[in-house]
Parts: C-alpha cells; structure tokens; sequence
C-alpha cells in the first residue's frame, strides 16, 4: 500500500514483509513510520527500549522494483537506547530499536516475525494421510566379529561383511565423515553397531552415512515446502512414518521482493543478491530444523534424509543457482530432473552424512512444488478430468486425468495475498478474513483471523479488543469482492457502481471514482476501484491459462478441482467462481487439498517408489507456455468480467443467485458515419 505523508523529495520507506510504503521527513521514528502506514510492530513498553518486541532489520541493496535503494547509512547512528538494551538483552547483529532508529534517507525496512507475539499466521500443517513405507534410509543393527590376530582385516572390512550377511547389502560406499569413527563406534557398542544405509535407487550402490553404538532404532527425515511467502517445514519418522513436528514461517527472502519476479530482478542488480537470498533461506530452514527439534525431542543428527520442493526461482536458490535465466524467455532451467544432494553442502544443521532429495520440476515457471502437488491429488491416476491450482504470486495449475496430463503456470501477482490491495495485509490476527454483504441495505458483516465470533455478534468487540481489525487477508479480499458483486456495489466489469451512494453511506466519493466503506474502525478499510481491478487483473490471469489448459484438453468443463497450497485452504469455493478464479464445477466437486506440495514431498520422502513416480510423470506432462499462446490474450479480456464475458456458469448459478448479465452493447451509427456505444457500456470507469 502506498501512502504519501509528506513532500515527493522526503525518504521513501518499505515496510517488508507487508508491502506498505510511504514518504517521511528525515529525523522521524521508523516505528511511528510504521504507525501511521498501518504496519503493525509490537511496542509494549511504549518507546522506551525496554522491551525489545518493536525490532527491525534495514535491508541494503539496489531495490528496482520499488525505486529504492537501502543502506545502512540511512538511518540514524546507534541510540543510547539501543546501546543499553544491547548490554542488558540480545540484540542480534543488523537488528535496531524502531521506538530509537530515525529516518534519513531511503529505506527498505523488515519486521522480523520471531520478536512478533502477533506474527503472521503461517497456515501450512501436515496432512494425516497414511503413506506406505519405502524410505531411502535403513537402519541395519549387526553383530561384528571382534578383532583377530589371525584374521588380519579391519574393523570397517568386518562391519561390511556382517551387512552384506545379515541384510544383503554389498559393495557398500562408506561416507568420508564415517570412517574416523567406525572403530571407537564399534567399541563403544562391543562390537554390536546400527548401521544408517541410504540406497534410492535400486541400481545405486548403498552407502553407510551414520554408525551407531548398539541397537538403534529410529531415524528421521524432515519434508520441506519451501513457498515464496511461507516456507512449512516436517519431521517425519522414517520407521512409523508418523508426522511428530511441524513448522512453518516467513520466506525471508520476501524483504528482496514480494513476487518472484522481483527477487529475480534483485539478483540481476546486486552481484550478491544470489548469495543473499539463499543464505536467508538456508538461515530460516535452520531455525525450522530447531523448532521441530525442539517439539519433539529430537537430535538433529537424527534427521538422515530430507526433501526439499518449491517454485523453480525457489528451487534454484535454495541450491544457490543464480534464476537470472528464469527472468525471461526461454524461462531456462539450470536442471529440471531429481536433484541428489547433501545437507553439509548446503548449509543445513542435520547430520554430516544427511541426503538431500528435490523432486523435479515441469517446466520453466511450474517447479518441484506442482510436481509434488500432482503427486499427492494424483490426476495421472484418475479417470476424471482434474484440475489442480496452487494459488500463489505465481499460479501453478495442472489439469489432466490417467490419459493425459498438461501444465502450464500464469502470473496472478502478489494481489491475493493483499500486497497490491490498499487495506490487504498477510493473514494474521486482525485480519478480515470472511466477508458478507446484505443486498438490500449494503452494510457488511465481517470475522477476523483469531475470533470466531462475526462483527454483528455481541461478543466480537470483547474477543477483537487485543488485535483490533487491522486489514483484509487474501480469503478475505476474494469475499469481500464476490459480495460486492452479488450485492450489485460492483458491475459485471468491475466498477463501483457511485450511483448507490445516494443509498448508502458505504459508498463514497473517491477521486474519479468511488469505493466501499469495509470497516469503520481505529482503521478505516476501503475496497477502491484501483483494489477491484487489482483482483480482476491477477483473476483473469489465473483463469485465461487454466482455459488454455482446457483448450488443450478439448474439453468445456473439469470435474473436479483441488486448490493447493495455504491460501488454497481457506478460500471458500463458492466465492471463487463467483469471482471468475476458477471455472464452473459442482461445488462439491470443488475442495481445498491443503499444502498438497508438502504432502507429496512427505511422499517422497517415506517411500523412493514415489520419488520413481513422479520422475517418471513429469517427462510424460506436457508443458504450455502461456507467453507464447495466442488464445492467451483473448482468454484474459473474457475473464476480466464477473465471473466471465463469455463462460456460463450454469452449476454455480443453481448454488448461487447470481447478478443478471448486462445487455450486449448496442453499437450505432453516430453523426458523421461514427460509431458510438451504449452509454451504459461506454462508461467502465
């Protein structure tokens, strides 16, 4: 959200992970900054230096997307406060006091979300779906025969021996970080060890990755989503294939750029940007390593295997692959197939002899995240037409059954989870997250993330008085859009209909056109014209390359469709196709199948038959370029209307009283041989 204080000449600050800009004069707070652009940061000790809850990280570099560029030197020397809550508490390194830190000069601010009590809410918890049991990792317990005068071989050569009798495991590759332990491993156990052996694929030689003193009996392995907002993180064990710890947070990769795109552009600018972001992501999946750990008890040299998916720009990063080559056509890969990789290679804190596995990705903008994703819900194995999207700064979507199976990703923008709408925030406590709209006298009824209770309940003020109604979350701006559409606020092309302000208040006046009054509050939340055509804009996105996708497919309808993914699961259905998000389907057919790429990366990582699976799909799906589609364009202009110009929706309207469709415009000929429109249609903003 943009919002000028002051003078264009005054610094220009960024609120990260939330969006939210504007321009002050030098000399004022970083923390009444955010204040008064609506960013939420804790102070509980009001601005004294005390509590340390109000901390915030300046981020340097050349940010083009935003017209920055942020340095340390643009903001105020270290403070008396700073200095002595340093000496008192811990103060990390590149952390400042907001309540302390002046402006003075331009700036890209971060929010750290562990000092935030009211963080946001990362909504991406493991599935309880039982998965059949194949992992990569064995745990081989054998009895040694101790060493002989007579038989002159080696501690190692005798522990080889008893694997390959007792479990048929031979010509076994002994990991560098083993070996200067197997003799004092073995004396410890007496001569009775537990072997770690990793063998994925049946062709590949066993190796010994982790020796243990005596019976051993469990091991772990942790599956991770890496998102470009939200990376969710699980501790699975290898022998039950239960799911005993899960994490999730903030990409922090964020803070370099909300959408994808922009990362990319920030590594094309900053020689390090490359570097940068993939040590903050191997800094946050460390962090996630601890918390799992810490949940469930578990030592992290316990962890033996891991799988790792996400987009292609996250995929790449996280390997420490410059994406330069994902920012434009031919949209390269460095690597497309399964990646095999250690955890010691890449910074992770888990066991030495620790495997990394990454499923493969599809194509140039559907990564490994929809390769799992399609291993989960499985369309290749169904005899219905599926359609599976993940909804994100880049939609994934996969559409297909047991014959046939196409990909293709379109690019619907940060708009859904509120970095382009002027009251959108993450979801986080205070957050609007379901939205209605009484047709008849317009007024709203809303409930925020963190209280069940809806406004016009008496026990809402009681139970919203600690967060207070701070913006609108992404389930919440599809809602609230939806609503004004059935409610007639907005027309079939997405304008504020004014002439209902001589109905009601919530209609007003702003600039050129108007908007809604959402919630009149300590914040006043608007939906504005510029919001309305942010949606339709990533809307029609999404939906013209899902259409392309049924083009393909010769087909005019799907029978069911899956939304992937966090933000998947909270959208309502019914209220996506009343926006035009995804085509006309039976409502029941229509069904959140929660952080599906998790899921299939959890797959992956108890059963190596899964990871044959999907190396084996992926070359099978054939992948569309929506850039190089003709139909492309014609498909967006048709998506922009509510729900579409052309597509019925003859499922959703027995559901759901829609609006009547305007009248075709009229065209006639005017004076001169002209031609002039309807005013009625002439008039779409």
């Amino acid at each position: 959200m943009d919002q000028k204080v002051s003078g264009g000449k005054d610094p220009l600050v960024l609120f990260m992970p939330s969006g939210r800009r504007g321009r002050f004069k030098k000399g004022t707070h970083v923390l009444e900054a955010a204040r008064q652009l609506g960013v939420y940061v804790e102070s509980v000790c009001g601005g004294r230096g005390i509590c340390g809850r109000c901390q915030i990280e300046v981020q340097e570099g050349n940010f083009a997307k935003h017209g920055i560029t942020s340095a340390n030197s643009h903001i105020s020397a270290f403070g008396a406060k700073e200095k002595r809550y340093a000496d008192k508490r811990d103060l990390k390194d590149g952390r400042r006091l907001s309540c302390s830190a002046t402006i003075e000069g331009d700036l890209v601010v971060d929010v750290p979300q562990d000092v935030q009590v009211n963080a946001q809410i990362v909504r991406k918890a493991a599935d309880t779906r039982l998965i059949a049991r194949n992992p990569a990792i064995q745990m081989c317990y054998v009895e040694v025969e101790g060493p002989d005068m007579h038989k002159p071989l080696g501690d190692l050569d005798r522990l080889k021996q008893a694997l390959e009798r007792d479990w048929g495991f031979s010509d076994i590759i002994v990991d560098q970080h083993v070996l200067p332990q197997v003799q004092s491993i073995l004396r410890a156990g007496k001569w009775t060890v537990t072997a770690a052996i990793h063998k994925d694929m049946e062709t590949a030689r066993p190796s010994l990755i982790a020796l243990y003193p005596g019976l051993k009996n469990e091991a772990y392995g942790i599956a991770c989503d890496i998102g470009s907002t939200t990376i969710a993180m699980h501790l699975s064990s290898l022998l039950s294939g239960l799911t005993i710890a899960s994490a999730g947070t903030s990409n922090p990769q964020i803070r370099f750029g909300e959408d994808l795109m922009s990362r990319v552009s920030y590594v094309m600018m900053n020689p390090d940007g490359c570097e940068a972001m993939t040590k903050a992501v191997h800094i946050a999946l460390n962090g996630l390593i601890e918390e799992v750990c810490a949940e469930s008890g578990v030592d992290p040299t316990d962890i033996l295997d891991a799988v790792f998916v996400g987009n292609p720009i996250m995929h790449h990063l996280f390997l420490g692959i410059d994406p330069t080559e994902l920012g434009g056509a031919p949209f390269a890969l460095a690597v497309s197939g399964a990646v095999h990789s250690w955890a010691s290679d890449l910074s992770l804190a888990l066991n030495d002899g620790t495997r990394v596995y990454m499923l493969p990705c599809i194509a140039g903008h559907v990564g490994a995240d929809a390769a799992a994703a399609t291993l989960s819900e499985g369309p290749h194995r169904q005899d219905e037409m599926m359609l599976l999207v993940d909804v994100g700064t880049n939609a994934e979507i996969v559409l297909g059954n047991k014959k046939r199976v196409v990909a293709a990703s379109s690019p619907t923008g940060p708009a859904f989870e509120g970095a382009e709408i002027s009251c959108g925030q993450r979801a986080a406590p205070g957050a609007i997250e379901r939205v209605r709209i009484d047709p008849e006298t317009l007024e709203p009824r809303v409930r925020i993330i963190g209280v069940d209770a809806w406004s016009d309940e008496p026990a809402f003020a009681a139970m919203a008085e600690k967060s207070g109604v701070t913006g609108v979350c992404g389930s919440g701006i599809i809602e609230v859009i939806a609503e004004m559409y059935l409610a007639g606020i907005i027309t079939e092309d997405g304008v504020v209909n004014g002439a209902l302000a001589e109905r009601s208040p919530r209609i007003i006046q702003d600039g050129r056109t108007f908007s809604y009054v959402l919630w009149e509050g300590d914040t006043r939340l608007t939906i504005t014209q510029n919001d309305v055509r942010a949606i339709q804009l990533a809307k029609a996105a999404l939906y013209a390359g899902i259409k392309l996708l049924m083009d393909k497919q010769g087909i005019d309808h799907v029978d069911r469709i899956g939304f992937a993914g966090a933000f998947g699961s909270f959208i309502d259905p019914k209220y996506a196709m009343v926006l035009g998000l995804i085509p006309d389907c039976r409502l029941d057919k229509v069904k959140a199948v929660g952080n599906a790429a998790g899921t299939g990366a959890r797959m992956a990582l108890l059963n190596r038959d899964y990871r044959r699976e999907i190396e084996q799909t992926v070359t099978e799906i054939e992948k569309i370029e929506t850039a190089l589609e003709p139909k492309f364009q014609e498909h967006f202009v048709d998506a922009m209307a509510l729900p579409n110009k052309i597509d019925p929706f003859p499922m959703l309207a027995e559901e759901v009283k829609l609006p009547e469709k305007a009248e075709p415009a009229i065209v006639t000929e005017g004076a001169g041989g002209g031609r002039r429109r309807r005013e009625s249609r002439r008039r779409r903003d």
